[in-house]
């Protein structure tokens, strides 16, 4: 089992919201409205880990080892929106999310392939880890800074964990597990060709619900993920190559070839669909 092994990594690395986050050092002047309103929508945003792991345990009754592991993880994904209200509560009150605009956040995903969705949520993760180092950067006021840093760190060590578990799929699918893992490794790091790179919060999950079934387009502004990438954070191209470099490096280290290019990892993928296996 991982889960025993991931608990006390995750318990050494665990943070204290009422001792390391420095709350003393708040510069009211350095806090921008634009720069508040963002933090509103990444707390709502950081909600969604709620539908996500109901997702998970539905979708993972055979794997008690992984449903076991998101209570880690959920506990500290709802503990990043919950850092984020904290700060508005201290900070910009009046911009605290209502429990209603929270609420909105968590709806039902549809059922989909466990592998797929691994892959899709260890994606997730390094981006995450992206943009929330490059939002650190973008920010002035220093307590929020710091904030975005430690929440950066968190996202980094999850995506540690879902690569344990990809590991453990491979030792268990073989050629079923790589080539769900290409098949998604594909789209995420290809995603920005598209001009929109993907995350979990940004996919359609509940085609009952469509347009309405991403975690976005349930936000108080739908299209605030888009502006706050490109016109506030600025998330260009120096920083998406880290998210790709990510997925390439971790894809390369799970399969035991080197993929330095999204074309090899296409290649790579065609491979595994020519097999008998596959």
């Amino acid at each position: 089992m991982l889960y025993p092994e991931l608990y006390a990594q995750l318990e050494k690395a665990r943070w204290n919201m009422a001792t390391d986050i420095p709350w003393e050092e708040f510069d009211a002047d350095k806090l921008t409205d634009e720069q508040a309103q963002t933090v509103r929508m990444n707390a709502i945003t950081e909600w969604s880990a709620l539908p996500a792991t109901e997702m998970f345990l539905r979708d993972n009754k055979d794997d008690s080892d992984f449903s076991a592991f998101m209570s880690i993880w959920f506990y500290e994904e709802q503990k990043h929106s919950l850092v984020l209200m904290e700060y508005l509560r201290r900070f910009r009150p009046e911009l605290v999310p209502t429990e209603a605009e929270l609420h909105a956040v968590r709806f039902e995903f549809d059922p989909a392939p466990k592998l797929e969705t691994l892959m899709l949520h260890f994606c997730g993760e390094l981006r995450l880890t992206q943009w929330y180092r490059c939002a650190s950067e973008w920010h002035s006021e220093p307590v929020i800074k710091h904030i975005y840093r430690t929440l950066s760190h968190d996202e980094a060590r999850h995506g540690g964990a879902y690569l344990k578990y990809m590991k453990r799929a491979i030792e268990q699918h073989g050629d079923e597990a790589r080539t769900a893992f290409a098949k998604i490794g594909m789209l995420m790091a290809a995603s920005a060709r598209a001009g929109k790179p993907l995350h979990p919060t940004n996919l359609h999950v509940n085609q009952s619900l469509f347009p309405n079934d991403t975690v976005q387009s349930r936000l108080p502004d739908p299209d605030w993920l888009e502006d706050w990438l490109t016109q506030k954070i600025r998330f260009g191209s120096e920083w998406e190559q880290r998210v790709v470099g990510g997925i390439l490096r971790n894809l390369s280290s799970l399969f035991g070839v080197e993929l330095d290019t999204v074309q090899a990892l296409n290649r790579y993928r065609k491979t595994l669909g020519a097999s008998p296996a596959a």
